[in-house]
């Protein structure tokens, strides 16, 4: 086995005793050298691997203490940025899949126009889906792209990474969003496309998403179960 492999077949082990409970959140792992006899490896293959670990945001690293295991009951979602939920997957480092449960043009209504600033809608894709993670739905995603920017759509697109067709095939230039974060009773759409587990809330982020030029071209809500989700941000202090 080469040292790739070894290194990778250490961090999924790893990976698996921390999902398991054998390694709990706030516990310390092993040691590099205890985990080199453990593996019969050197220690900087266990190092490639609890670097691995520490880069998913399954470990901390502390310095004289070792590895923590962190609390990955609770997913990180970031506040600020604005990425798709494909280029999460690879942070996440979980087994993920998009389920499309309608798609289609609407023609656009009083509701839709609010969404927009009040302005005048009139065609726009409407794309619902659900994000299965670890083998559960737990993310419902419900998308409103202006038909004006987005004139063409699919089904398999949605299935992948409509950013990536955005971006890549209709070189849109996405540059910001706003973000609203609310907590709403569960509707009867999340009851379907969801495994809600009893919860009865849901945590709903709004997005409003603009091109470089100001222009507000979709408006989504990704709706959240209450108990998989942490929302983080990074603030620094201005003097």
């Amino acid at each position: 086995m080469t040292k790739s492999n070894k290194y990778m077949q250490i961090y999924h082990e790893l990976l698996d005793k921390i999902q398991d409970g054998v390694y709990p959140p706030n516990e310390i792992l092993p040691s590099e050298n205890e985990l080199s006899e453990m593996y019969t490896t050197s220690r900087e293959t266990i190092r490639k691997a609890l670097t691995l670990l520490a880069q998913k945001g399954f470990i901390q690293k502390i310095r004289g203490k070792g590895s923590l295991v962190l609390d990955v009951s609770k997913m990180s979602f970031p506040i600020s940025g604005l990425v798709s939920f494909k280029e999460l997957q690879h942070s996440l480092g979980r087994d993920t899949k998009t389920i499309v449960h309608d798609f289609g043009l609407i023609q656009g209504d009083d509701w839709l126009s609010q969404q927009f600033n009040g302005a005048p809608v009139d065609e726009v894709w409407k794309i619902v889906r659900s994000r299965q993670i670890q083998g559960e739905r737990i993310i419902l995603d419900k998308g409103f792209f202006l038909k004006e920017f987005v004139p063409l759509l699919s089904k398999e697109i949605c299935e992948k990474s409509i950013y990536e067709y955005l971006e890549g095939e209709l070189h849109l230039p996405i540059s910001f969003a706003k973000k609203e974060i609310v907590v709403e009773e569960c509707t009867e759409e999340d009851r379907e496309y969801l495994d809600l587990e009893g919860f009865n809330h849901i945590v709903v982020v709004k997005n409003y998403v603009y091109l470089d030029d100001a222009t507000l071209f979709e408006y989504t809500e990704s709706r959240h179960r209450l108990d998989k989700f942490q929302f983080v941000d990074f603030a620094r202090r201005k003097a």
